[in-house]
């Protein structure tokens, strides 16, 4: 893999001290190249080989400035580390250095003792909201909160997908020393935070790099979103892997979910940031590092990654609590018993099985431990591209949800929960932006036409009820109410549940690993794990209306039962789990 050469400057505004900063930009289709401040004054960055224009100057943390290309753009800074507003406001110098920690010794948690809370931080009042809520999720058991992007975005309102400024947390949340204070004060209730990033593609709206820095981009390859982005080239790896390593060392983030990495076409990219993080970061220090990744590369995960979104598990679980089969849910249609017990069992779905599209996906899995695998029932995808944004208690009975519920919190694969989940919250995810003008049409009508492969939404006029993405009403609709209402029954099951496996479960986690899983009826199934301390976990799942026939194991201790179990047969819509002690006592 190339190796940093000394003429790489690090992108961006670089306080070099009290009074001084460096500027470096890399620009090699730009002529000339200035820096223009708040006050009027404007001075040329010097060229540098490669493409590189920099300049030392007296400029204090604080100071606004924007970028001049051949005297004819003004642009900010593509490694702005803050904005003074949206992205036609400058880019603003910023002291890394400023806050003050507050929990120094905080050296995060070992791997296997997360429980993941996915969130919007818009939804829930910036930074500063969120840290409301943090008190309430660590006494419900919630170890980490994982943040749906916050490199700034075009508007006020976005999931954070559409980010083109990836080192500056988005200006409407909140300052960075306002997340740094959302971070620490995390630590200080034992939760750690996670950062979802974007490193495969650049919002459609305020990214200037093609008019200056054509070669971050390679045309002979493209993704959903338009040219790939050339990892091929070293001033554009450091440019992501900077930023990877500023969100975990500057900010403190506890673990970084890397979005779709399979839209990245350089695998050792992937591989070289895991590298650097691991080398950078104090060794007694856990981060975590997990990917979005369609390609169920097995292998990335023995490679720098601690875990992968398991949407195989999530989608067969969807179609046997539900019955949709639309898009995405065909390939899961036929035989979605058996694929959850392969998930159960062995991680991945599709381990090289071919796909509705006759494609094989996926590399072998069950050699990996369960830790490996990120299990949800729901997460800001899985909601949100649903037309109206419906949550999956609203398509199930309770009794299949609670029961779905326990296999998610009681697994030894890891469990992530979205926010509202814990409250069966009413209030939609639905899919929002703040775009203007002809590309707030071009994201509505895309938004529309995405659900022609459904069946519901064939008839045109149909599509046209799926909410507006650009409306007000479509953010304010979406944000959950999260008032600690303690008679909330589905609180309560995640209550007991998650301290069951505070309990129980988590401290034999380590060194778990899958004993295989078995179909016992349509939509009912049995699987087992010999957790570290050669105890045995077992959960019996059973998603149909009928009692299903299974075989007791005297010597078990049951843990939990979503409904009462009569003899030898699972209730209808129900789960149970047990554990076994090594000696074949009752643990």
């Amino acid at each position: 893999m190339p190796l940093r050469t000394l003429e790489t400057w690090p992108h961006g505004a670089t306080l070099l001290d009290a009074e001084y900063t460096r500027f470096a930009l890399w620009a090699p289709d730009a002529f000339y190249v200035g820096v223009e401040f708040d006050d009027g004054t404007s001075l040329p960055l010097l060229p540098q080989a490669d493409g590189w224009f920099v300049l030392k100057t007296r400029c204090p943390p604080g100071t606004r400035y924007r970028y001049n290309i051949d005297g004819e753009l003004s642009v900010p800074d593509p490694a702005s580390r803050a904005q003074a507003g949206d992205l036609d406001q400058p880019s603003i110098v910023v002291d890394p250095l400023a806050y003050q920690w507050q929990h120094t010794a905080w050296q995060g948690r070992p791997w296997h003792e997360a429980v993941i809370y996915e969130l919007h931080v818009g939804l829930l009042g910036g930074y500063a909201g969120v840290e409301t809520q943090l008190a309430r999720l660590a006494a419900l058991g919630v170890t980490a909160i994982e943040l749906m992007p916050l490199a700034q975005f075009p508007g006020d309102r976005n999931w954070g997908y559409d980010g083109v400024l990836p080192y500056a947390p988005h200006a409407s949340y909140g300052t960075p020393e306002q997340l740094k204070h959302l971070i620490d004060t995390a630590h200080g209730h034992g939760i750690a935070v996670i950062l979802d990033v974007v490193y495969n593609h650049f919002g459609p709206d305020g990214n200037y790099l093609h008019r200056y820095a054509k070669s971050f981009f390679r045309e002979d390859q493209h993704t959903p979103w338009g040219a790939a982005i050339d990892f091929r080239r070293r001033e554009v790896r450091d440019f992501f892997i900077d930023s990877a390593l500023m969100w975990v060392l500057e900010y403190r983030f506890d673990g970084l979910r890397l979005d779709a990495v399979h839209a990245i076409e350089d695998p050792d990219f992937l591989q070289e940031l895991a590298q650097k993080v691991r080398q950078q970061v104090d060794p007694a220090r856990h981060v975590w590092l997990t990917v979005e990744n369609e390609h169920n590369q097995a292998s990335l995960l023995q490679q720098g990654f601690d875990a992968q979104w398991n949407d195989d598990g999530h989608n067969a679980l969807h179609v046997l609590l539900t019955g949709e089969t639309d898009a995405y849910y065909e390939d899961y249609a036929e035989q979605p018993t058996e694929q959850l017990a392969r998930c159960l069992s062995q991680g991945f779905v599709f381990q090289g099985h071919t796909t509705r599209h006759g494609t094989p996906r996926g590399e072998p899995s069950g050699h990996l431990p369960p830790s490996a695998f990120v299990l949800f029932l729901q997460n800001h995808d899985q909601i949100g591209n649903r037309a109206f944004g419906e949550r999956l208690h609203q398509l199930t009975s309770p009794e299949a949800m609670a029961a779905a519920t326990a296999l998610l919190l009681l697994s030894p694969m890891i469990p992530m929960l979205f926010m509202g989940d814990e409250f069966a919250a009413d209030a939609p995810f639905l899919f929002f932006t703040s775009h203007h003008g002809e590309l707030a049409d071009l994201v509505r009508e895309g938004r529309r036409n995405e659900f022609a492969a459904f069946s519901a939404f064939a008839d045109e006029h149909k599509r046209e009820q799926i909410p507006d993405p650009n409306a007000q009403g479509t953010f304010d609709d979406s944000r959950p109410d999260l008032t600690d209402n303690t008679q909330n029954s589905m609180l309560g099951l995640y209550q007991q549940l998650l301290s069951l496996r505070h309990r129980e479960i988590t401290p034999r986690l380590p060194a778990a690993q899958a004993l295989g899983a078995e179909v016992l009826a349509d939509h009912a199934v049995s699987a087992r794990w010999r957790l570290g301390d050669g105890s045995q976990l077992q959960i019996r799942l059973n998603l149909s209306a009928r009692p299903v026939a299974y075989h007791p194991s005297p010597e078990a201790r049951v843990l939990f039962e979503s409904a009462p179990q009569q003899g030898n047969e699972l209730t209808a819509y129900s789960a149970l789990v047990t554990l076994t002690s090594p000696t074949g006592e009752r643990p």
